[in-house]
């Protein structure tokens, strides 16, 4: 059947609509609340010269649906399908990013807290998101604090022979040595952190008075007293939570500006009537589809500047946008801001709404607005205006400072604080011959080249990159260990996965925990963060945190390459040397150190040798070549 007949054989039912091209390829999903005219719609005469659909319409040669009950099931399922196969005529949010949860892993034998963006089915609980990011560090840092319950990648499934330097400094409980605590007073800790992270504070405080009454009355006076200072804690947060929620709603407020066919958006995020955070997305290959022939946009305000260039559908954009960042996500504000109208506004209000009451979440409705005056407007054109000076930021190419590149590379790899020095490890060798391996540092803005450090591979027989890395990286810190010096902020590891998992490994058995620790594949230019490696870090190409990481890398490639090519070259002028009856590799290593080539040792007299080696080495040696002292070379 040719593309015409089924179009006309399609149902006048709600429904999600997917064209594909030549190759079965689906290259655009939309929904319609009549599927027959939408996607006839595009077929009829005159619009085939409009440059919103007609590329779309010249590459489709198929058109598949899905007939559902009504128009908000078509929403989520256009939603659900534009990120599953990512068609290249729909507006794609690239920056995947969300903002950090907490994670209780309460399927665990003994739970523990992590900081996560990625929501997953595993019988975890999960609470946030949180505004700004390091919010997230900061709770689960009082939580190890305060309640003791670890974030540690010790595996809890078997016992250990002691603890590490978190139980000793009172932020865990030690539940991976056997008898330091128990699975009553373990599971009691992890009750009290589930109600704190609900927000359950009063249940929380009621508790803990009881508690610390029984153990008063049982002249358990120290464990009274951790209970006194929790319900402390506790209370004084709770106070400052009250003030916040007096003071204004929550609110999302988005701004943009287009030029060049170039798109910069803000997103403002208002939490207690407060601007705790701000996100920025761009685009630079916006797809034909969704565009039209419009003015250039103003910061906030579309059509403010007239141009001939083609610019994009704000309404149709935003409506892909809103539906991307809200559908099917655990929280939704209760008003969010839009610059432009669309057409299924109203719509996603209603679902949005039904999607927080059915997770549980408040019985209050979302309001996606758009403001044309007044204080909101006031916020919608400030979001604007920020997204202008993105913009200029992004796709003019001006330098962004060294503390705003730390604070985005704490927040793309998820880091606990701005990282103030990264060492990077690189394994070099040439068909398994001479394995070196190089740690260049980062420190403060710029390479600190007083730091670096050359190891030459001492207990691995061939080629076996892992294992290489696992004793780089066990000699590096076990040093630092004896000699009680702090750990970086982060370790970053030239290599994949495998390489990723030997340095952890070499960390857990020095009991290092919850060090920092990624790598950067060499090819796809992936970065996987130790703990998430399932959630790998892709960069923008365009992205400064990707340039410093990448510039890191190739530094220390570039290091252990050098220190490899002058091994072999030594060990390619040693050669000759150590063929000399009494002269072994030290003596060779000094001599050519020395001399600094094999032919300045080869002209060298007696005098010059004895020098460096002893007087009967020295007659050898010049005995050796003394034959060949008329021979070119």
């Amino acid at each position: 059947m040719d593309l015409p007949a089924k179009i006309r054989s399609l149902p006048t039912s709600p429904g999600v609509y997917l064209y594909k091209n030549a190759e079965g390829e689906v290259i655009y999903v939309g929904k319609a609340k009549n599927l027959r005219s939408r996607v006839g719609s595009y077929f009829h005469e005159g619009r085939w010269e409009d440059a919103k659909t007609g590329t779309l319409v010249r590459e489709a040669v198929d058109v598949d649906y899905i007939v559902v009950a009504n128009n908000k099931e078509a929403l989520a399922l256009e939603n659900h399908l534009i990120k599953q196969k990512k068609p290249r005529f729909n507006i794609l949010l690239r920056d995947d990013k969300t903002y950090p949860y907490v994670k209780l892993t309460l399927a665990e034998r003994f739970p523990r807290v992590y900081v996560t963006r990625r929501l997953r089915k595993d019988g975890s609980a999960y609470f946030g998101p949180y505004f700004p990011a390091n919010l997230a560090y900061r709770i689960v840092d009082l939580i190890h604090r305060h309640f003791m319950v670890p974030s540690c990648k010790v595996d809890l499934t078997r016992t250990h022979p002691r603890p590490c330097l978190q139980f000793y400094i009172k932020r865990c409980l030690g539940p991976c040595v056997k008898d330091l605590t128990t699975p009553e007073i373990y599971s009691e800790a992890v009750h009290d952190v589930k109600l704190f992270l609900e927000g359950r504070q009063t249940d929380l405080v009621k508790s803990l008075r009881d508690r610390m009454s029984e153990t008063a009355e049982a002249q358990e006076f120290e464990r009274a007293a951790r209970y006194r200072d929790l319900i402390s804690t506790v209370e004084q947060l709770q106070e400052k939570q009250r003030i916040a929620a007096a003071e204004g709603d929550d609110a999302d407020v988005f701004g943009y500006h287009y030029e060049n066919q170039m798109l910069a958006v803000n997103l403002f995020h208002m939490r207690g009537g407060k601007v705790l955070d701000r996100r920025e997305f761009f685009w630079e290959d916006l797809p034909d589809f969704g565009m039209e022939h419009v003015g250039t946009a103003a910061p906030g305000r579309p059509g403010d500047q007239s141009s001939p260039a083609t610019s994009f559908h704000p309404a149709e954009f935003f409506s892909a946008l809103v539906k991307q960042l809200y559908l099917s996500q655990p929280y939704v504000p209760r008003n969010i801001y839009v610059p432009v109208d669309f057409e299924d506004r109203e719509e996603l209000e209603d679902f949005l709404s039904e999607q927080l009451a059915g997770e549980g979440g408040r019985a209050t409705r979302v309001h996606i607005t758009v403001p044309q005056r007044g204080d909101k407007r006031e916020l919608i054109d400030l979001a604007g205006t920020n997204a202008k000076q993105s913009y200029d930021q992004r796709f003019r190419v001006l330098k962004p400072n060294a503390r705003a590149i730390q604070e985005a590379f704490q927040d793309a790899l998820a880091l606990p604080e701005r990282p103030k020095r990264i060492e990077c490890f690189d394994i070099s060798h040439i068909q398994g011959a001479e394995t070196v391996a190089s740690m260049v540092v980062w420190e403060e803005g710029k390479m600190k080249k007083s730091d670096y450090r050359k190891f030459i591979i001492k207990t691995v027989a061939g080629v076996d990159d892992f294992a290489s890395m696992r004793e780089v990286v066990t000699r590096r810190y076990q040093r630092l260990q004896e000699e009680k010096k702090p750990m970086p902020s982060l370790v970053l590891i030239d290599g994949g996965l495998g390489q990723l998992h030997a340095a952890a490994q070499a960390l857990e058995a020095l009991e290092i925990i919850n060090q920092p620790l990624a790598a950067i594949a060499k090819r796809e230019e992936i970065i996987y963060v130790h703990g998430q490696e399932d959630d790998p870090v892709v960069l923008d190409h365009h992205s400064p945190v990707l340039h410093l990481v990448q510039m890191i890398r190739d530094e220390a490639h570039r290091f252990a390459v050098t220190f490899h090519r002058k091994r072999r070259q030594i060990r390619d002028r040693a050669t000759e040397l150590r063929e000399i009856p009494g002269v072994g590799e030290s003596t060779t290593r000094r001599l050519l150190e020395h001399f600094g080539s094999l032919q300045a040792v080869k002209q060298a007299d007696v005098a010059a040798l004895s020098a460096v080696v002893t007087k009967s080495q020295a007659e050898a040696i010049l005995e050796h070549f003394q034959p060949r002292r008329g021979e070119p070379d």
